[in-house]
Order: C-alpha cells, then structure tokens, then sequence
C-alpha cells in the first residue's frame, strides 16, 4: 500500500481568517453570480448529442435513477452509477440551489432473483430484502455518495402500478392473458427507437421460447400471477406481483410527475428497461414527455476483463473496504474515466489513486474551516457532461501550484473529506516512539551494525512503517496498514 507521509509540509497559504468581512462578502457575491451563469450540458441517449439542460421548472429540478434489487451485495459495477449521478446530483444542487433539486433512486425490494435467494436460503424475504438495503445504504455512504431525496421501495408503490397498468389496458396498450398483463408493443409505434433497434429484427432474433399466451414475441410483463408461498397483491386480474419495467414508471410518475428532466442509469439498462420504461409511461399517460434527458454510464471492467465469478476478479464494495482500499479512494477510481466510456479497475491504478489522494491531504490546513466554494473550473468541467477527467486535471493544478484552500474545498464539494487518511495518522506519542526507533536505525547504521539495523527495519515495515534511509539520515511514512501494537516488540 502506498505512504502516508508523516513528514514535513509546506509553508500554508492564505486562510479566510486573514481576509476582511468585506472581502468575504463580495466574494459570495461572485459565487452568486457565477451560479447564475452556469450552464450544464449533458449528452442525451435519447438524441445521441450533448445538450444545454433547460430544467422544467428551475425551482426544482428533477432526477430519477434506477437503484438496486436488493438480494446480495452491491458490487463495484454497481456503485458506478451511484457515484457519478451523486456528482451530478452536487453539481446541481450547487446550481440550483440544495432545496431546488430532487433525486429519486429507487429500490427493487420484489424481484425472482430475491424470491430465489428466500428459497434458497430458507430466510424470509423480508429479512434478506431490510438487510441487504442497510448493507447497500452503508456501501455507497462510504463512498461518499449522499443520500437521494426520495428512496422509494417498489412494495410501497404497488396501487400506483395497479393503477398505471389498468390505464395501459383502457387505452388498449396492455391486455391480459392467462393471469398475466401485457404490454402490447405493437400499440407503441416509437418502440425501439431509444435504443435504435428495429421491431422486426428484434422479433426474427428472438431465440428464447415464447411463452403461448404472448401476442408478440417482444410484449414484456406489466403483472404475472404468485403462486402460494411468494410475494402477491390483489388486482383486478387475481393475486400477483409486478413485473419490472413497471415499477420505475409508476414510482417516476408519483415523486416526479409525467415530465421530469433527467433519468439514469448504467448503459446495461437501456433496452429492455429504459425502452419499455418509455414505452408504457408514454402511453399511460399521452401527452407527457417522461424524461427528457436520458444519461448512461458505461461498463466496468477489472484489470482489462469483464468482472465475472468464475475468473476470480468479481469484487463487491464490502471486499474491496475489507481488503484496506478506503471508500474515498474506490470514489476516485470510478471517477477516473469519463463516465460514458468503460472503466477499468487496477489494484495498480488504485495504489497510484490512494497515494495521490494521501498527497492532497498532506497539505496544510487541509481539514480546517468551513467548507468553501469548489472553483470555477471544477464546476465548468462538470457542467460540461460530468467531464471528471478534466475536473482531475484541474486538481492537479491546484495542487502543483500550492492552492491549498481552493483545493480542499474542491474535494470536500466533490466528496473527498480526507478523514480516513486524518483518522490513521499516528498520534504524538505513538509519533515520538516512531521517531525514536528511526532514530536507533542510524545509529545502528552509524555504527556499521547492519544486521540489526536491518532487523530493526523490517521490524518498522510489519507494523506498517516505511523508512528511507539516506546519508543525511532516515525520513519515515507510515502505511495504511500501520499498526502501533507491533511497536512494542521493537523497543
């Protein structure tokens, strides 16, 4: 793992503390005025460009992202979605204002693959679906995502799908077939053109078996009937369950409205879900846009291949926080890339991300203040399609050119506290004893005793301290694995 220096630091810049009430006071006028004048543009799926985002109503500017079906743990493919829309979700908010923007993130809590897992493991599915969302909810807490404004439950939401998919059948978009509703798309001319498919190459590429009471191959399920021991509700068409597609509909449509601004998600859920979300929202409700702005962020792969169990590289966001990777540096690595383009994770990449980090947070006064304003140059580069390589490269600037303060409130706005690293320096007397033992190291160097002085620092390496040893004497670092118990042996 990479070091956290202990070491000497550079002389501290200039602090609020040393400016005039006046000057603070026209500053945040500035801010005001640089806020009013940000323009956001982001790449629509729907029309394949970048676009200026022109919010429905700038007092509340409205997003909806698909969350998880909670039955296991959230793995690193899935926390990508999480921290790139949390991004857009503080940029803007910084924009618009805190109180002017509403997040939506859903979660899936009726699902086969839960049903699966109750059977499975003989647990009530209740039991699994409350445990796994606090697992999720504390996963992306430690990747420093903030909580959405609404996280709806697809069991809550039940009588508003019951009531989208009867309206669905009332303007003949839907019907009902042996227990089963659905959506019918040949009553849906647009159907594939979000995903730039055609209907009839998808009908002829069908190589699953149909099931008989289908009208069309591609007709996908609004409501399918439970059997005795799985989840049910009861609706005009018997006991049943919803089928997926729905829920994000009917959930949008109730915390949202019929028009919303931006929807999201990874670029696996464009077709079938985003494209059958479309489809029945639209003919539910005619005359409503759904969402306007459609955002995709694409794969994840783990040193060059795709994340699979069977090749031993399928990490969740528990292994890699067990493993010592803190939440802050796997946040950093998802925001490496370009959120459209694929991402790969390296343990290399990450080394090289955690000791950058463990840099920044070494400047002085990182953690003292209140937090400021990001720069203008983070903000122009987020607004310019969540340009994350670019905002990267404007917090190399700061750092190269000693803008301390600028930079700790660029990080502390895009999630970056730096408490993990504050959390595992040594204390001063844990320090002093660090000290002392470097200090017996050159003096067993001085006197030519290499045997012990080379007991002695590898002794300092298993309990997680680095030394660098030099004729001017040895500077020190402790690791993330730094533990003072190992200490007490040396001395």
């Amino acid at each position: 793992m990479p070091s956290l220096s202990a070491g000497c630091r550079p002389p501290p810049g200039p602090t609020a503390a040393s400016r005039s009430r006046s000057d603070v006071i026209a500053r945040g006028d500035r801010r005001a005025r640089a806020r009013a004048m940000t323009e956001i543009s982001l790449y629509n799926t729907r029309t394949r460009r970048k676009e200026q985002l022109r919010p429905l109503d700038p007092e509340n500017v409205r997003m909806y992202v698909c969350g998880p079906t909670v039955y296991d743990r959230a793995h690193i493919g899935n926390a990508r979605p999480v921290v790139v829309f949390d991004v857009l979700y503080r940029l803007l908010r910084h924009v618009h204002g805190p109180d002017h923007v509403t997040y939506v993130r859903n979660i899936t809590d009726v699902d086969d693959k839960i049903n699966a897992r109750a059977a499975a493991t003989g647990r009530p599915i209740r039991d699994i679906t409350e445990e796994t969302v606090a697992w999720y909810r504390d996963d992306m807490a430690a990747l420093g995502a903030l909580p959405p404004t609404h996280e709806p439950r697809a069991t809550e939401y039940i009588a508003e799908m019951i009531a989208m998919i009867e309206a669905l059948i009332a303007r003949r978009h839907a019907y009902e077939a042996e227990g089963h509703v659905l959506f019918s798309v040949a009553s849906y001319p647009d159907y594939g053109q979000f995903a730039r498919r055609s209907l009839d190459e998808m009908r002829a590429g069908a190589r699953v078996e149909v099931a008989p009471y289908k009208r069309d191959p591609m007709d996908f399920v609004l409501w399918k009937p439970s059997d005795t021991g799985l989840p049910g509700w009861e609706s005009p068409w018997g006991r049943g369950r919803p089928g997926w597609h729905i829920e994000c509909s009917a959930m949008s449509h109730a915390l949202l409205g019929g028009s919303f601004d931006i929807h999201g998600g990874g670029i696996d859920l464009m077709f079938p879900h985003h494209e059958n979300e479309i489809a029945q929202s639209r003919c539910a409700h005619p005359g409503e846009d759904f969402a306007r702005v459609w955002m995709h962020n694409g794969f994840l792969q783990v040193e060059g291949e795709k994340m699979s169990k069977s090749l031993g590289n399928f990490f969740t966001v528990k292994d890699l926080l067990e493993s010592g990777w803190p939440g802050e540096v796997i946040r950093f690595m998802l925001l490496r890339a370009h959120y459209r383009q694929p991402l790969d994770w390296s343990r290399d990449a990450a080394k090289e991300a955690m000791k950058e980090l463990a840099g920044w947070y070494r400047f002085p006064d990182f953690m003292k203040g209140e937090a400021s304003e990001p720069t203008h140059d983070i903000i122009a580069s987020l607004a310019d399609d969540l340009n994350t390589p670019e905002m990267l490269r404007v917090l190399r600037d700061l750092a190269k050119g000693h803008h301390y303060e600028a930079l700790s409130s660029s990080l502390r706005f895009l999630g970056f506290t730096g408490q993990w690293f504050f959390d595992m320096l040594p204390s001063k007397e844990v320090s002093r004893r660090v000290g002392d033992l470097v200090a017996r190291l050159d003096a067993l160097r001085d006197a030519r005793d290499y045997e012990a002085a080379d007991r002695l620092r590898t002794g300092l390496a298993a309990a997680g301290v680095e030394v660098r040893s030099s004729r001017g004497g040895s500077e020190y670092s402790v690791t993330t694995s730094f533990d003072p118990d190992k200490l007490e042996a040396l001395e």
